[in-house]
Parts: C-alpha cells; structure tokens; sequence
C-alpha cells in the first residue's frame, strides 16, 4: 500500500491509473476505522481494479457543540487495517490542503427542506 498525502499527489496516481486503463474505488473516511469501514473496502476491491482509502478528519463534519479534538485519530491502526484489506493508496490529506485559505466558498441553501 502506498501512503499520498497531497491532493497533487493524488492527482497524478489517479491520472496514472486512468493512463493504463484501470478503474478505481474510492472509500472516504474519518478513519477509527471499524467493520462497517472494511466491509466498504471489501466492496471496493470487487468494484474496481484499485481502491483508495482517504483517512481525513474532516472539521465541517462537527457541529458546534460537537468536539472535533477528542475523535479518536488512530492512523497507524487504520493503515495497518487497510493494508492488510488491500487498500492500493491510503490517501492522508491536511487540513491546509483539503481548505486553502484564499479557495472559493461555496454556501449550499436547503431551503425549507432544511428546517425539517
């Protein structure tokens, strides 16, 4: 398994793979990653030809009163799991890369189906 850690990076083996013909599945996570979490990669691998596993915690996901801090940050663990499952590239972004400071903003307004 091979570990990426820049979106570029990312880029350039996806570009890579799609050179030579090869499809690829993609399993977003936060990582702790836990049995619903491989069942995923198991699905992957019989989708495709290679399987990318993302491990980014990501902070948009946590609310106010929610504590981003305290999720359990368990890469180690997580890369051992997924390569022992067959992950192909584990990709590990930041959070600078994942959230340029100077990147458009994007505002998504659900309209009433939101105050639901």
């Amino acid at each position: 398994m091979k570990s990426v850690a820049t979106i570029d990076e990312m880029r350039h083996v996806v570009a890579g793979a799609r050179a030579k013909g090869k499809s690829i599945s993609f399993v977003p996570t936060m990582g702790a990653l836990h049995d619903g979490h491989l069942a995923l990669i198991e699905a992957a691998k019989g989708l495709a030809d290679s399987v990318v596993m993302s491990v980014f915690v990501n902070p948009l996901q946590f609310g106010p009163s929610e504590d981003f801090d305290r999720y359990p940050r368990t890469l180690d663990e997580d890369a051992k799991l997924a390569g022992k499952r067959g992950v192909d590239f584990l990709f590990t972004p930041t959070r600078e890369d994942m959230y340029p400071e100077h990147a458009p903003v994007v505002i998504v307004h659900p309209g009433s189906i939101g105050k639901e």
